[in-house]
């Protein structure tokens, strides 16, 4: 999907239905979430901020339909630490960069020939994922007492 946030509803059904995915009104809400939310958010995320609207979303339904969207490419997963899966809906190559004071992870444009390989020596390629970790613009700014 292009890198349009705040698509409609009706934007967000039709751009599905497209995909081939039978829509339904927990699958739209989480997709608009991903959109309108460019913080990288895990599944405890996204369900905590729905389950607000939907209080009968469950949190296996987020992560089932997660799976899906990652499945059909509508969604990327990043894996930057070992045990915290977080979604991305810009699936366009791009770097990301986390920080190890905030937590926070931000979306870097990259330019890099591996996102452009589809073999290397040999190897063929199903992901390319570029992750950086160290103290973000914001952080930086902060006296270090003052950090989390």
């Amino acid at each position: 999907m292009s890198d349009e946030s705040g698509l409609s509803i009706d934007k967000l059904r039709e751009y599905l239905e497209n995909e081939g995915i039978h829509t339904s009104y927990h699958r739209l809400k989480i997709l608009e979430y991903l959109r309108n939310h460019r913080t990288h958010p895990t599944v405890e995320r996204i369900h905590k901020e729905l389950s607000r609207e939907i209080p009968t979303l469950s949190k296996t339904t987020v992560y089932n339909t997660l799976k899906l969207f990652v499945r059909e490419g509508i969604v990327s997963e990043l894996t930057i630490e070992e045990k915290e899966v977080r979604y991305d809906a810009d699936t366009k190559p791009h770097a990301h960069f986390k920080c190890i004071e905030c937590g926070g992870v931000y979306d870097i444009a990259l330019e890099s020939p591996l996102f452009e390989h589809e073999m290397i020596e040999g190897h063929k390629i199903a992901e390319c994922h570029i992750y950086l970790k160290g103290v973000c613009n914001d952080c930086s700014k902060m006296p270090k007492n003052k950090r989390s």
